[in-house]
């Protein structure tokens, strides 16, 4: 990744962070309001929704804080070590955590009449949606395993040359 793919991935993360922040700051405890104002169904569960929406937003901004450290081991060229993994198996529990707080937002809108059925069925083809990613990112982490096995195994032979030389 050359320097100014770094950089841009860079402001997108922070930009994303701030952005992320500021939602759970500002417009988690608007929307808090807005389901205490409410009248129905939805208002008695509203505390149960502003709590998944806040755990999602910690689950994606623990998404963009492993990416920014794999990012800078990258530019260290230190990527292909097993100290990667430990990010990168953090971003998958992330993304697994994440799925489990949509199918718990279906859950939760899921009784009554104050969430129509069709919006359920979204919620929960989202949270399959974000499974998929983990499973993705899985994948990712089993490359990774494989390059850095290579790596390794790169460095011993090189070391054996050196012996031999």
């Amino acid at each position: 990744m050359g320097k100014l793919t770094v950089g841009a991935l860079r402001v997108v993360l922070v930009a994303l962070l701030a952005g992320s922040v500021f939602v759970q700051a500002v417009l988690v405890p608007l929307i808090a309001a807005d389901l205490r104002g409410s009248d129905g169904d939805l208002a008695s569960r509203g505390v149960r929704v502003v709590v998944i929406v806040l755990l999602g937003f910690v689950a994606a901004e623990v998404v963009m804080v492993c990416v920014w450290r794999l990012v800078t081991m990258m530019r260290r060229g230190t990527v292909f070590s097993h100290a990667s993994f430990r990010y990168v198996d953090v971003v998958t529990g992330a993304f697994v955590a994440a799925a489990l707080l949509v199918f718990a937002l279906g859950a939760v809108l899921a009784p009554g009449e104050a969430v129509a059925p069709g919006v359920v069925l979204l919620v929960g083809g989202v949270g399959v949606a974000v499974l998929g990613v983990a499973l993705i990112v899985l994948v990712l982490r089993m490359l990774l395993a494989q390059a850095v096995a290579r790596d390794v195994e790169a460095h011993r032979m090189r070391a054996e040359l050196d012996e031999v030389i």
